[in-house]
């Protein structure tokens, strides 16, 4: 029989266990503001998980770049420094190169139909790609349909943007739709726009409207014109050796607080677009939907640069998926 000082020895250890287990914190980084819907959905996954593992795991999410911009913050994710991102399809682009092909302009006419190829087998085989890079796929967030802002004019045809200097990402198929469309295309950190924007370092930008209002980019800026050129995701992924050490328990809850949190991401981006026009109008900004076929036109050869490219066969994929989602 164990004596009662034995005893008190093996519940103390226990409560010790126990307390060490509460201790145990994570880190989810994102450039977004606080606010955007990739914010919002960040500490939605962060509440569900603590609940779910009764505290156990808390995860603390930065915003705005705390941990490091989009692309800085992928080596941390791969190395295991940082635990989780909200990350950029461009950016995820240059580590697994197969999110390009997500970025072919005039893709997805809406946003559910991109759902449904994200959420079809084309997204599953897109998973093995990152997951070949030291990434786990969690859910594909939404990033929305990109327009175009900018501070000289509206833009009604692609001669409109001639001579313009709009920032982009470091995303390949958005420099070349730029290109393509006339443009000066220049990279920026999304964290440095809008100092460019308002000391005239670049004359525009391409964005969701949502991240537009979220970083107040109207402030500095005067025009938008719905372009939809193109459509991006948010890859909402975990560091594959973060996600080596959950037990399959918690890999479970993850998985769950993930799907919850993507749905709760993609309803607060369908929405944001359906409310920010009038929003936006109000602070000042002039909005214009210009005639889409001259943009599509100008456009084509970007799509056919890209199937004849290193990742062709899966550009193939993604657009033929596409189409059969319209």
């Amino acid at each position: 029989m164990k004596s009662i000082y034995q005893k008190i020895a093996i519940a103390a250890l226990s409560v010790c266990a126990m307390a060490v287990q509460a201790q145990t914190k994570m880190t989810l980084g994102h450039n977004a503001a606080v606010g955007n819907p990739k914010h919002e959905a960040s500490v939605k996954f962060s509440e569900i998980v603590k609940a779910r593992t009764n505290g156990r795991i808390d995860i603390q999410v930065a915003p705005a770049a705390q941990l490091g911009d989009d692309v800085p913050i992928l080596t941390s994710i791969r190395t295991g420094a940082v635990d989780l991102a909200a990350n950029s399809q461009g950016s995820m682009s240059t580590v697994v190169p197969e999110y390009a092909a997500f970025g072919m302009p005039f893709l997805f006419p809406s946003l559910q139909s991109a759902w449904k190829v994200l959420d079809g087998p084309v997204g599953q085989e897109l998973a093995k790609y990152t997951e070949a890079k030291g990434m786990v796929v969690l859910g594909y967030w939404d990033n929305g349909i990109r327009h175009i802002s900018n501070k000289a004019r509206p833009i009604n045809t692609p001669a409109d943007l001639k001579g313009l200097k709009l920032r982009t990402p470091p995303d390949a198929t958005t420099i070349d739709i730029m290109q393509a469309l006339g443009a000066d295309a220049q990279q920026i950190k999304f964290s440095e726009l809008y100092v460019a924007l308002q000391q005239g370092v670049v004359d525009g930008q391409e964005n969701p409207l949502m991240n537009i209002w979220s970083s107040k980019l109207y402030e500095v800026q005067k025009y938008i014109s719905y372009t939809s050129h193109k459509y991006e995701m948010t890859p909402f992924v975990m560091s594959k050796r973060s996600y080596d050490r959950l037990s399959e328990a918690d890999r479970k809850i993850f998985h769950e607080a993930a799907a919850e949190a993507t749905q709760f991401n993609r309803k607060a981006s369908l929405e944001s677009d359906q409310k920010l026009e009038g929003e936006l109008k109000a602070k000042g900004i002039q909005i214009n939907r210009p005639d889409l076929a001259p943009f599509v036109k100008a456009t084509e050869s970007v799509v056919s640069k890209w199937v004849a490219g290193p990742q062709g066969e899966f550009v193939r994929k993604v657009v033929a998926a596409a189409r059969a989602s319209n």
